[in-house]
């Protein structure tokens, strides 16, 4: 089993430009079901992907592929039209937020934001409108989410991810390719890894997707990457202390981050004399937690909370 996506996802696109494009054609490679997208100028057209499979270690895979996509002028239309169940956005920062709220509106039950550089305000409002509404935002300013063999929606590179047991979220995209190949290197692989994304208003937070890896029979462990700035960490501190009955590692970036100084993502910054990387280690860590001291640590940290978890 997995979390999110599976083979039975049914993609859609808002957003083909050239880096929306590119990704999209990377994810039909990988077996990714596509079957439209969004772009109101082009409306009536058709976007073309094929070339090599990107087989990824799956024994039977064709060695070519060749998907036609029709372009929709709404997003409800598309999901009328072809039954999409996830869509995923490339649409730039000042639209994005709109392009948001469109999915939400068509009910499709996965929404997955890849644009940075959305306003908080926006984000703001986004957060309001999805309030009560049968509708699941990742990100923005995520690298997204992929299931190995199975689904790949995001800028995630495949070829890394190897289907496994361990189940991995994270704030960070670049941590988070580091953690998936160290449990690949490791035998470990992955049941499903989630980029939740490093702004300070997202969709979907640590203990949402705790909870489903907790929940997901095939996820026997879980690796999650934070940074500083927010109280996300020690949220997820609480509830893994509380609920969390499989072993976690994790790892935190931003040790040496300087009070009011932002580190790469617009949520990453120590504010008020909260957020600071000690204090996330030390929640975790009262809550089991075994803390990678470094990024290339995260592979052996969850290695050694699996180990723990058999012995106890």
């Amino acid at each position: 089993m997995s979390i999110l996506v599976n083979t039975d996802t049914k993609l859609l696109v808002q957003g083909v430009g050239n880096f929306g494009r590119f990704h999209a054609d990377r994810s039909v490679a990988y077996g990714t079901n596509l079957v439209g997208a969004v772009h109101p100028s082009r409306a009536g057209q058709t976007e073309i992907f094929e070339g090599e499979t990107d087989h990824s270690g799956v024994p039977g895979r064709p060695d070519t592929y060749h998907v036609e996509a029709p372009i929709f002028y709404t997003v409800r239309e598309a999901v009328e039209a072809t039954g999409a169940n996830a869509t995923v956005i490339f649409v730039p920062g000042p639209f994005a937020g709109d392009a948001i709220m469109e999915a939400a509106d068509a009910e499709i039950p996965l929404i997955i934001c890849i644009t940075e550089g959305i306003a908080i305000m926006d984000m703001v409002r986004v957060k309001r409108y999805l309030a009560g509404k049968p509708t699941r935002l990742i990100g923005p300013n995520c690298p997204g989410v992929i299931t190995p063999h199975e689904c790949r929606i995001g800028i995630m590179p495949g070829y890394i991810h190897k289907a496994g047991r361990v189940g991995v979220v994270s704030r960070s995209g670049t941590l988070t390719y580091e953690a998936v190949h160290q449990l690949t290197q490791n035998g470990l692989g992955q049941t499903t890894a989630v980029g939740i994304g490093g702004d300070p208003v997202n969709g979907t937070n640590f203990v949402d997707v705790l909870k489903m890896f907790n929940d997901d029979p095939a996820t026997e462990g879980v690796v999650m990457i934070g940074e500083i700035g927010g109280t996300a960490e020690e949220e997820a501190a609480a509830w893994i202390k509380a609920n969390m009955k499989k072993p976690v590692a994790g790892f935190i970036a931003g040790t040496t981050a300087p009070p009011g100084k932002r580190m790469g993502h617009a949520g990453a910054i120590i504010s008020g004399g909260k957020g600071t990387a000690a204090d996330k280690m030390a929640a975790l860590t009262d809550a089991g937690v075994v803390i990678a001291p470094t990024p290339t640590d995260m592979g052996a940290a969850m290695m050694e909370a699996m180990k723990k978890r058999e012995v106890a």
